[in-house]
């Protein structure tokens, strides 16, 4: 199969390819428990995906072949990340496009909530604590170019669901002074600023380098903690008060 995320010219595009490949819900297991940016090994997303390690072996095959996941080689170990930030675009666009699955048990539960309360998305904080750091830079006139809503039935060109550029978004000087004061490095050689329309608040979460810078320096604080098992994110108590003094969130 061809790369499901690259464009070989000829005909038109072949949208059945990648929908064959999400249509099966253990891949799109894989794809989501790698959806934080993070590489993994075949026997952790196994488990992920709770299939044997050769079944495992086999859907992992597919999704590289066609380019969803690039693989590392540790030592004697193969690690899978997700291939790129397309590749996290189309999970966040098909997040929001999906019904919501039925809660069954009340594990089940309290991992949803975890997930729309703060997540990874790709390399930046999404959930109610991404959109609500969106708000607040807004608010706070650190940037300017929206508001960080997502209508489209008002505004018609916002449209593009993750890593999205319709809206102009944009740091001011007064933004840039409190994000070097916060001890935010956003990577070089990227854009700063971008946006993804947030499946479970359907607002706007701050993506691009600034998202990743953000998202770095909440951990290096530890107002922020990975979890293990899930791409939520554990806001720490030092978090909560901190994000509550720095930028009026609280999500108690």
């Amino acid at each position: 199969m061809a790369s499901a995320t690259a464009s070989t010219g000829g005909g038109d595009v072949d949208l059945a390819a990648v929908g064959t490949l999400v249509a099966d819900r253990r891949r799109c297991q894989i794809l989501l428990a790698l959806n934080d940016g993070r590489a993994l090994p075949a026997s952790r997303l196994a488990h992920e995906a709770g299939v044997s390690a050769a079944t495992t072996s086999n859907h992992l095959a597919r999704l590289t072949g066609a380019g969803l996941l690039v693989v590392e080689a540790r030592g004697r170990h193969r690690y899978y990340r997700i291939a790129g930030p397309a590749v996290a675009d189309l999970l966040e666009a098909l997040q929001r496009l999906a019904p919501v699955a039925p809660v069954r048990s009340l594990r089940q539960g309290t991992r949803a909530a975890a997930l729309r309360e703060a997540r990874t998305c790709y390399d930046h904080v999404a959930g109610k604590l991404g959109v609500g750091i969106m708000a607040a830079l807004l608010d706070k006139g650190y940037l300017v170019g929206g508001d960080g809503s997502y209508d489209p039935e008002v505004d018609e060109s916002d449209v593009r669901a993750g890593f999205g550029h319709d809206v102009d978004y944009a740091l001011t000087r007064e933004g840039d002074e409190f994000l070097a004061e916060f001890g935010v490095q956003a990577p070089p050689r990227r854009r700063l600023i971008r946006y993804c329309v947030d499946w479970s608040e359907q607002r706007h979460h701050l993506s691009g380098a600034l998202g990743r810078g953000l998202l770095d320096r909440l951990l290096a604080l530890d107002w922020i903690r990975r979890r293990d098992s899930s791409r939520a994110l554990r806001i720490t108590d030092t978090g909560r008060e901190g994000l509550r003094t720095t930028f009026g969130i609280d999500l108690s």
